[in-house]
């Protein structure tokens, strides 16, 4: 069948095995799963979904899917999702798959057939459903298999503590945003009436009657609108110093005041409607900056819904269902393929692939077998794998890299302490020109010296200022985060553009850590098979990575008992003979090599070469970082003159290789006395020293804990390559940061004089603050579709 699925347009095989009739006409199905969905669709009667859907649907694996949805009726998982509400209950859900309106159509006609649904609603925008139905009529996996046998797979949108403050605020945000707008319209209104009875005979009883009004509106908005402003200079003032709030206070309650004093006095002239305008607009542009620097912290707080809520958890050899955070240290869950996996743990049976992507940025599977390590958050795909719990809550890598990449946003490189700098100096320079402003136009005329002042004061607010350098570090950091990179330090930003030299280790940075088997020399006293076979015997029980090399050679006639496992090789029992497997040095023979022997009852009987596999892309790296002028050199403490070849093979400029802790630190700070700015790639213990001394670090996210908390950068995944798209956004992010300091400074030095000459009025000095910011924002913004 040469057509594509008729319900996901994937390829379907040769036969008609899954096809579907309806009405006498043939549809091709690639799976079961799509044949489901279809047959449910159109014995539904809503088979108008397939002619007016704008994208084809989305492959289904039903079984996977349909097998954890009983989970969502425990208690204890529903508890931190689901709303109560009488009878009924509600909850919001993600909803995977929904493309265009038609979607939304079919989800709603299907579910409304269903008369325990009391109401849904599904947005298209956020690909979210809410759903309000009788939990005594329908089960809440019934529902969610209802959603899935139609092709979208659902599960209960969740909030973290995070995104729900910044709702709540939001909220807030909000109602003084209306209030502020809502006066503003109205005291306009009378404004206009006002300034026209400049040219018309306006009778002073209703010139009077409109000021009191526009008063009685302008109220709430400096009251309650301006408290974020208010608040914070009187933070600042408090402990003794002054920030950007402090100027905007004064001139809006100054304004107030003014106001009031004009209408109680009947003298003078009212600006409410200023007031009430400038409030506005730097609320609006304060709410606009947070929902943009929002969306630059959203993929770290998204990460935390990687996790799922339930988990197999093994009693007794038995799996059972429960809520994935009362999994304990020690506990063993079943995955099956399709799962994502819930907590951090090793694997303690079976082997699989593993999809680590939303961790390292790399799509594609990584290989694990017993005794890897796999992390919450990531997908397996081939078989079940049974995982020992290591690790749980904010100790599991997930929420280790939310909370380092936390850390590292608090963290200041040293231009972010240069701006913090000029915006500490610039708000009492502006106090002080205001100040002089004033004086100087009330003796030339007093009756505009208040309200230029006014304008100087909110038009050259460094708001920009202030946000040009976090506003780009928090979207640079973000962007790096994409490419697998995780910043541990803002120092990152600045120092990775300037470095000049790379340092690199050899045995899991350059290399893979993954030894396979070269060559089996026998020495004749037994055949190469057997040699293979003994070999294999006693690494079946290791977790070590030299193990795998020895995987295919496995025969279960051949069975190792006693095993000993001992530094630098492996001890056992096999056909009651004393076998050892190791290094030279193990079984007596001083040996620097990278070779293991094979011994029997003492005497050697086969040495096996093994190689250790260069990284893919280990050798495009290293070019394209010579070409951006470079030095990459080897630093590695792997004695063997294998070394040297494999520097030579990557185009490495020199190597270093047999050093010692102490030797690699005598070389890093040789190279750095020659005014060199080095960084330095590890993943072992015996790195952590160099790593802390380099002038950036970089650790292999495989790399031990030491190393990684040494480091100022983590390279999540198996890739070199990354450390240059990291170059590029570190590069971008410094560039940035440069056009918003610039923009934000010009700005400042263009509106003062025009300010101070008068010809800014006030509403138009807040709109003017209010873009300048935005622009900054909207500037840094742009790194994340790096």
């Amino acid at each position: 069948m040469s057509e594509g699925c008729f319900h996901c347009g994937q390829e379907v095989p040769a036969s008609d095995e899954y096809a579907i009739e309806v009405k006498g006409v043939l549809h091709p199905m690639c799976c079961p799963g799509c044949a489901a969905v279809a047959t449910a669709i159109f014995d539904a009667g809503l088979d108008d979904y397939y002619q007016y859907r704008t994208e084809k649907g989305k492959k289904q694996n039903l079984d996977t899917i349909m097998a954890q949805l009983d989970a969502f009726d425990l208690e204890e998982v529903q508890q931190d999702f689901v709303a109560s509400q009488g009878k009924h209950k509600s909850i919001i859900l993600s909803v995977q798959g929904i493309s265009c309106a038609a979607c939304a159509w079919l989800i709603e006609r299907h579910l409304k057939r269903f008369s325990a649904i009391s109401r849904i609603h599904v947005n298209t925008t956020t690909n979210r459903a809410t759903i309000h139905w009788d939990d005594s009529q329908m089960k809440l996996s019934a529902l969610l298999g209802e959603l899935s046998s139609i092709g979208y797979p659902s599960t209960p949108f969740q909030v973290d503590s995070n995104e729900l403050n910044h709702a709540q605020n939001t909220k807030q945000f909000l109602y003084r945003l209306g209030i502020a707008g809502l006066a503003t319209m109205q005291v306009m209104m009378l404004a206009v009436a006002l300034y026209t009875g400049y040219f018309t005979d306006l009778e002073d009883e209703f010139r009077n009657y409109f000021r009191w009004i526009s008063m009685i509106f302008a109220t709430p908005v400096v009251l309650y609108s301006a408290q974020p402003f208010f608040f914070s200079a009187l933070r600042a003032l408090v402990q003794l110093r002054v920030n950007m709030d402090v100027p905007v206070s004064i001139a809006i309650f100054g304004a107030f005041i003014a106001s009031c004093i004009a209408t109680v006095t009947e003298q003078g002239e009212v600006y409410f409607e200023s007031v009430s305008m400038f409030t506005f607009f730097l609320l609006l542009g304060r709410f606009l900056e947070q929902r943009a620097r929002r969306k630059a912290a959203e993929s770290s707080s998204n990460l935390q819904r990687l996790i799922p809520l339930t988990a197999w958890k093994l009693k007794q050899g038995e799996p059972e269902q429960v809520a994935a955070k009362s999994l304990k240290v020690g506990d063993t869950i079943l995955v099956k393929p399709g799962d994502t996996i819930a907590a951090d743990g090793d694997i303690v049976f079976g082997q699989t692939s593993v999809d680590e992507s939303m961790l390292t940025g790399e799509h594609h599977h990584v290989p694990k077998s017993i005794g890897d390590s796999v992390f919450a958050g990531s997908i397996n795909f081939d078989q079940n794998i049974n995982v020992k719990v290591t690790k749980i809550g904010q100790q599991q890598l997930l929420n280790t890299i939310i909370r380092l990449q936390e850390e590292a946003s608090d963290s200041k490189p040293q231009i972010a302490h240069l701006a913090d700098k000029l915006a500490r100096y610039f708000v009492p320079g502006l106090l002080l020109i205001a100040t002089l402003t004033y004086l100087g136009w009330h003796f030339v005329k007093p009756e505009d010296a208040f309200w230029i002042t006014l304008s100087v004061l909110v038009a050259t607010c460094p708001c920009a200022l202030s946000l040009a350098t976090p506003a780009a570090l928090t979207c640079g950091a973000s962007a790096l985060r994409e490419k697998g990179l995780l910043v541990r330090s803002a120092k990152v930003f600045e120092t990775l553009p300037r470095v000049d030299t790379m340092l690199f280790d050899k045995t899991g940075t350059l290399t893979k850590g993954n030894w396979r088997l070269t060559q089996c020399i026998p020495m004749d006293l037994m055949s190469e098979q057997e040699c293979l076979r003994f070999a294999a015997a006693l690494e079946r029980s290791s977790s070590h990575p030299i193990a795998e090399a020895f995987k295919p050679f496995e025969d279960t006639s051949v069975y190792a008992d006693n095993i000993e496992h001992q530094h630098g090789g492996l001890r056992g029992v096999i056909n009651h003979k004393l076998v050892a497997l190791g290094n030279g040095k193990f079984i007596g023979r001083q040996q620097f090599d990278q070779n293991l022997y094979l011994s029997v009852n003492g005497t050697v009987v086969a040495s096996f070469e093994l190689k250790d596999e260069l990284r893919a892309d280990a050798k495009q790296t290293i070019e394209l970082l010579t070409s951006k002028g470079i030095d990459c050199q080897m630093l590695s403490g792997d004695p063997s003159p294998k070394a040297k070849i494999i520097a030579d093979e990557l185009g490495l400029s020199q190597c270093v290789h047999g050093a010692t802790p102490a030797a690699k630190h005598q070389r890093l700070t040789t190279l750095q006395s020659q005014g060199k700015v080095v960084a330095m790639f590890g993943d072992g213990v015996n790195d952590a020293p160099v790593l802390a001394g380099a002038n950036l670090s970089v650790a292999m996210g495989s790399g031990s804990d030491i190393a990684k908390n040494s480091a100022d950068l983590i390279l999540l995944g198996e890739q070199l390559g990354t450390i240059s798209a990291g170059l590029d956004v570190a590069n971008k992010t410094v560039g940035v940061i440069k056009q918003n300091l610039a923009w934000a400074l010009g700005y400042n030095i263009l509106i003062l004089p025009l300010a101070i000459a008068g010809w800014v009025p006030p509403y138009l000095a807040a709109i003017g603050m209010s873009l300048s910011s935005l622009i900054v924002v909207a500037n840094s913004v742009r790194l994340l579709k790096l």
